[in-house]
């Protein structure tokens, strides 16, 4: 196994946002995806704490057209704190400038739609020699151990890229970027292989492609080299595959379950699953769920 990362500490993480969000049309006509809530708290929030609760401290969020709001999610909100002050909501008033002290939030605009890849090469000049993560909105994974913190771990600990894996049903496993995996321990493996979205005889594994990555500045021009594939976009999964054959590649798996936020179902889940949980709402929505069995 080949390794030659940096030995230095990771603090920033990427949070691609640009995309269109056509699933949820009309209701991403004009609000970003991120922005939907889980209960009451934005997708990309979601992201944004874990990321901070794993120790990052800089989040650069890569942006595009009609993203706007998610800037002003991140952003102090004069007015709005002054009427909850006035209205002594000081719980309120407190959430709400949390938000805005989270982290240092970098943007960074995707002029174009050019892919993930695309997204994470936009990040480039602000991250220089320093590894980084990049994480996924959409994948909200229920877990006991934060999923960022294990990448993270693991990147410490081999110092090479890492890749965030979960087990999924064999139902799931063709919606999915499937690793071909070597077991090293614990819930660490050496990926040899990653086929998109394979048939079930293809599969070489049922650890799919999640959440985000770990990776280290030798990314960028492998990036630069990639050619544009599905859609014309350049997708990160080809320049990994790229990267293999320089150096090791290893995969985190989580253990968890998965809820896809960026799928109309997975949302309505991840909503219910939470709605159950939370203290004021729960009681009374286990009460409207056995009424409409």
């Amino acid at each position: 196994m080949k390794s030659s990362g940096l030995n230095t500490k990771i603090t920033k993480a990427i949070i691609p946002v640009a995309g269109y969000g056509t699933r949820f049309l009309p209701a991403t006509k004009a609000q970003p995806k991120e922005m939907l809530p889980v209960i009451d708290k934005p997708a990309v929030q979601i992201a944004v704490e874990e990321a901070v609760r794993s120790g990052i401290t800089d989040i650069i969020l890569i942006t595009g057209q009609s993203k706007r709001a998610i800037e002003d999610h991140f952003d102090r909100n004069a007015d709005l704190e002054m009427r909850l002050r006035l209205a002594k909501k000081s719980k309120e008033l407190a959430e709400v400038i949390g938000v805005s002290e989270l982290a240092n939030f970098i943007y960074i605009r995707q002029t174009r739609p050019l892919g993930n890849g695309d997204a994470v090469l936009q990040a480039e000049s602000v991250l220089g020699q320093e590894p980084f993560v990049v994480v996924w909105t959409d994948d909200y994974i229920v877990s006991k151990k934060l999923c960022i913190k294990q990448m993270i771990d693991v990147y410490q600990e081999y110092q090479s890229p890492v890749i965030g894996v979960l087990a999924v049903p064999r139902g799931d496993i063709t919606k999915y970027g499937i690793i071909k995996n070597k077991h090293i321990k614990n819930n660490v493996h050496e990926v040899l292989g990653i086929i998109e979205k394979p048939s079930l005889a293809e599969a070489p594994s049922n650890l799919a492609v999640l959440k985000g990555y770990v990776f280290t500045p030798d990314i960028f021009p492998v990036l630069k080299k990639t050619r544009s594939g599905k859609g014309g976009e350049i997708w990160l999964a080809d320049a990994v595959l790229a990267l293999m054959k320089k150096r090791s590649i290893f995969a985190c798996e989580f253990t968890g379950t998965i809820y896809d936020l960026g799928s109309k179902l997975g949302w309505l889940k991840a909503n219910i699953f939470e709605g159950l949980k939370h203290d004021s709402l729960g009681p009374e929505l286990r009460k409207y769920l056995k009424k409409i069995r």
